[in-house]
């Protein structure tokens, strides 16, 4: 009787650990996911509510020679600060001793090196926002840190989850065009990862991990992005500065497949994915996959300044 009276009280201890409320911290308040990834996470009147987790505290950060960082770090976090009760702090370490995992928003990739590694300290495991970091070479010291500290970390665009990129997944694809909206940020060197990155992602959620190399043609009006894979396939990502759409062409042995205009994004997917992976600690994506798509951003780079020649992925 007693084992059976103590096996009921470990099952509901352990089953309201499982319940227990993540507390959530936010790095960043210069891009509109942080009012919008708030909203989701603590309004459970929200018809994508997901539950589990809340944001508590932020700090602002921001970047001040970026412009829809300067213009939208206060902005955001007095939102959050008055709908959500969000506690705004002084410094990342502070941040840290107040939650149990991070949400690294920072619109500005050049500041994702310096503004995890007080995260990874603390061991909280964290979800970076697009871009992971600024440079192929930062992404991959953040990767080093974050291993040899034994922190779960998990980077992606929302686009992965998109009806784009869902929907269009094929076991035999043999090669794949996505496209999407490019505009460019003059301080990222990888001037895909500002924008271009949402197509990119899409690209390596159909085609998977891979590439070997990478061609890239430039003009005023966008780029392409051609991509040899070790298998043969190849992968095309248009990266278009005006437009506002996204899509993907799917070429399988007997019929090509195309989106529909009207396939729906959001960020709830990813939000959901991302909770999961706090309550986890396991990456719905693996963090080599994201390093090789950061790999073939800058191998895209390259050959730009190469005018057009191929270049390998390093």
């Amino acid at each position: 009787m007693r084992v059976m009276k103590a096996l009921v009280l470990l099952f509901t201890l352990s089953a309201a650990v499982s319940m227990a409320q993540i507390r959530v911290g936010i790095i960043g308040t210069d891009t509109s996911h942080v009012p919008a990834f708030t909203k989701v996470l603590n309004d459970p009147s929200s018809p994508d509510h997901i539950p589990g987790a809340r944001v508590v505290a932020a700090y602002k950060g921001g970047s001040p020679d970026v412009e829809s960082s300067y213009t939208r770090v206060d902005k955001f976090a007095e939102e959050i600060r008055t709908k959500w009760n969000v506690e705004l702090v002084k410094d990342i370490p502070t941040l840290c001793s107040k939650v149990d995992v991070v949400l690294l928003e920072s619109v500005d990739g050049r500041v994702h090196l310096e503004q995890v590694k007080p995260v990874i300290a603390a061991g909280k495991p964290v979800f970076i926002d697009k871009p992971l970091a600024a440079t192929l070479d930062e992404a991959r010291e953040i990767a080093r840190l974050a291993k040899e500290a034994g922190v779960p970390w998990f980077s992606t665009s929302s686009l992965r989850y998109s009806e784009v990129a869902t929907s269009m997944k094929y076991p035999d694809a043999k090669g794949v065009i996505t496209w999407g909206p490019g505009p460019t940020e003059p301080h990222h060197y990888l001037d895909l990862s500002w924008y271009g990155i949402h197509a990119v992602e899409i690209l390596y959620t159909l085609m998977g991990p891979g590439c070997e190399e990478v061609t890239r043609t430039s003009s005023a009006d966008g780029d392409v992005i051609v991509g040899r894979w070790k298998d043969g396939r190849t992968g095309t990502v248009h990266s278009l500065r005006t437009s506002s759409e996204y899509g993907a062409v799917v070429f399988r042995p007997k019929q090509v497949e195309q989106s529909r205009p009207d396939m729906k994004s959001g960020y709830a997917p990813m939000l959901r994915e991302i909770v999961k992976f706090f309550q986890t600690k396991q990456p719905p994506v693996p963090n080599e996959e994201t390093l090789e798509l950061f790999a073939f951003m800058d191998a895209a780079q390259r050959s730009k300044e190469a005018g057009g020649k191929p270049v390998r992925l390093r």
